[in-house]
C-alpha cells in the first residue's frame, strides 16, 4: 500500500535529513501537476489519489490550511516541507508514547492500555482492528515507517482519540473560568464516558470553590467596598467578616456558587457541540479559530441562561448576617424591591469579559505547552501534570489579568442596589468614576485574594477530579 509515497518519502528505515528533503522535493514536483510552483487542495487530493492514498473528507483541505503561511490557497516548496516535518516531529512523539515497552514498535496491547490511560476502554479485538489498519507487513506490530506510512497525510488533528493529552482540558474550574468547553471523541459520547467526565469535573469545581469560597469573599468585598479612602487589607477583611457574622460568614454565597456549576456546565457543553456543528466547514472538524468562536459562543450562551445565579451569588457574598434566608429570598427580595431586570445588571461587561479571558487563556496556553514540547519533548508527547497544571495556571493569571477591569465593573454594577445611597450609574459612567477617584489600579481592586486562590483551587480540583475519575469508573 501507497507505494509511491514510500518511494518518495520512506526511501530508508534510516533516511538522513538531505535525504528527507530531496524525498519531500521529489513528492512535490509529484504533485505540482500544473508546475506553477505550489500545490493546491485539488493537486493534493488527485495526486495523492493517483498515488494509492484515500483521503477523508476535508482532510486535503486541513492540510493545505495548516501549512499554508502565506494565505494564498496553495502550498509552496518551502511551505510543503516545513508542514510535513512539523507533522513528522508530532507523529514521532505520539509514536514513543503508544511505544510503552520502547522496543521500536507498537502492539495491540500498548494501543489498548495506551487508550485506556485516556479514559477510553477499547476490546482487545478493537485494538487489533487499528492495529490491523496501519500494519502493512502483517506482523501484527507497527514500526516508525508504518506509522509514519500510514499517518503522514492525515491531519494532526485527526488522531485526536489517540492523543488526548494534547488538548486543554477545562474540567479543573477555579471558579473564574470562561474558558472553552471539553471536547469529547465520538467513542467517548456514545459510551458515556462523557457524562462521567463533567459529572467528575463539577464535583471538582464545587469542592474547589468551596475551599477556596473565603477568598472568593474576600475578593467581591474588596471590589466593592475598597477605595484610596477605605483601604481594606486581607487580615482587616477577615476580621471584619469574622466580627460581623463569624467564621461561618466566610462561606456566604458559596451555596449559590456551587448550585449553578451544573447547569452551566450542561449548557456550555451542549450550546458548544451545536455551535461547532454550524461552524463546521464540510461536516469536518473545527479550525482553532472555528473552536474558539464556538467556545465563546458557547460560554455566552451559559452565561446568559444561568446569569440571574451570579446576581444572587453577589448579593449574598455582600449581605449582612439575617439579610438575606437563602438564595431564593434573596431572589424574592430582589423581584420585589427592584424587578426582573434587577437580575442581568452587569450582564454587558459579563459577556464582553469572556472574549480576551477565553482568547489569552487558551493562546497562553497553547504557546507555554507547545514551547515545553519543543524544548524538552524527546520520548513523549505528554508534557505530564506538573507541566500542565503549571502551563494552566499561567494561563488563567493570564487571562484575569486581562479581563478583571470588566469583571470588577460587573460586581459594583450587581451590587449598586444593595449598597445604601449608591448611585445606579451606567457601565460607561461607572469605568470614568474609577479611573477619577482610584486611578487605573482602581480597576484592579481585590486582585490579591483572586490570585492567591488560583493555584490551592486548581490543586484541589485536580485531586478531587482525578478520585472522582476513579470512582466513577472512567480510569483505573
Amino acid at each position: 500500500m501507497y507505494q509511491l509515497i514510500r518511494k518518495f518519502v520512506l526511501t530508508d528505515s534510516h533516511c538522513l535529513e538531505e535525504d528527507s528533503t530531496k524525498s519531500f522535493a521529489e513528492l512535490f514536483e509529484k504533485l505540482d501537476a500544473n508546475k506553477d510552483g505550489k500545490v493546491d487542495v485539488s493537486e493534493l487530493k488527485t495526486g495523492l489519489a493517483a498515488m494509492g492514498f484515500s483521503m477523508g473528507k476535508g482532510e486535503a483541505q486541513k492540510i493545505v490550511s495548516s501549512g499554508d503561511t502565506d494565505k494564498d490557497e496553495g502550498l509552496d516548496f518551502e511551505e510543503f516541507s516545513k508542514y510535513l516535518k512539523e507533522h513528522e516531529k508530532k507523529l514521532k512523539l505520539t509514536f514513543k508514547s503508544l511505544d510503552k515497552n520502547e522496543d521500536g514498535t507498537i502492539d495491540a496491547k500498548e494501543i489498548q492500555q495506551s487508550l485506556k490511560d485516556i479514559g477510553i476502554n477499547l476490546t482487545a479485538q478493537d485494538a487489533e482492528k487499528i492495529l490491523h489498519s496501519i500494519d502493512v507487513d502483517g506482523t501484527m506490530s507497527v514500526d516508525w515507517n508504518e506509522w509514519r506510512e500510514h499517518f503522514l497525510f492525515n491531519p494532526a488533528d485527526d488522531l485526536q482519540e489517540i492523543i488526548r493529552y494534547w488538548k486543554h482540558s477545562t474540567v479543573l474550574d477555579i471558579g473564574d473560568s470562561l474558558t472553552i468547553p471539553d471536547e469529547f471523541t465520538e467513542e467517548e459520547k456514545t459510551t458515556g464516558i462523557w457524562w462521567r467526565q463533567l459529572s467528575a469535573g463539577a464535583m471538582a469545581g464545587a469542592v474547589s470553590r468551596t475551599g477556596t469560597a473565603p477568598l472568593d469573599r474576600m475578593k467581591v468585598f474588596m471590589q466593592v467596598h475598597s477605595s484610596k479612602t477605605n483601604k481594606i487589607s486581607l487580615v482587616g477583611g477577615f476580621k471584619q467578616m469574622i466580627k460581623e457574622g463569624g467564621v461561618a460568614s466566610l462561606w456566604r454565597g458559596n451555596g449559590v456558587n456551587v448550585i449553578k456549576i451544573a447547569p452551566e456546565t450542561a449548557i456550555k457543553f451542549m450550546a458548544y457541540e451545536q455551535y461547532k456543528k454550524l461552524l463546521a466547514r464540510d461536516g469536518g472538524k473545527v479550525q482553532s479559530h472555528e473552536r474558539f468562536i464556538a467556545g465563546s459562543m458557547a460560554g455566552a450562551t451559559a452565561q446568559t441562561v444561568i446569569y440571574p445565579m451570579e446576581v444572587m451569588k453577589t448579593r449574598l457574598t455582600l449581605g449582612k448576617t439575617g439579610q438575606y434566608s437563602g438564595m431564593f429570598n434573596c431572589a424574592k427580595k430582589i423581584l420585589k424591591k427592584e424587578g426582573l431586570k434587577a437580575f442581568y445588571k452587569g450582564y454587558v461587561p459579563n459577556i464582553m469579559g469572556i472574549i480576551p479571558y477565553a482568547g489569552i487563556d487558551l493562546a497562553v496556553y497553547e504557546t507555554l505547552k507547545n514551547a515545553w514540547l519543543s524544548r524538552y519533548a524527546k520520548d513523549t508527547a505528554n508534557p505530564g501534570v506538573l507541566v500542565l497544571l503549571g502551563c494552566g495556571t499561567m494561563s488563567s493569571t493570564c487571562g484575569q489579568l486581562a479581563s478583571y477591569p470588566l469583571a470588577l465593573i460587573r460586581t459594583r454594577m450587581q451590587a449598586q442596589a444593595s449598597m445604601e445611597g449608591s448611585e445606579q450609574v451606567s457601565m460607561s459612567k461607572l469605568v470614568k468614576n474609577i479611573m477619577e477617584k482610584e486611578g487605573f489600579f482602581g480597576l484592579y481592586r481585590g486582585i490579591l485574594p483572586n490570585f492567591m486562590k488560583v493555584i490551592p483551587a486548581v490543586s484541589i480540583s485536580y485531586v478531587v477530579y482525578e478520585y472522582m475519575k476513579s470512582g466513577l469508573g472512567i480510569s483505573k
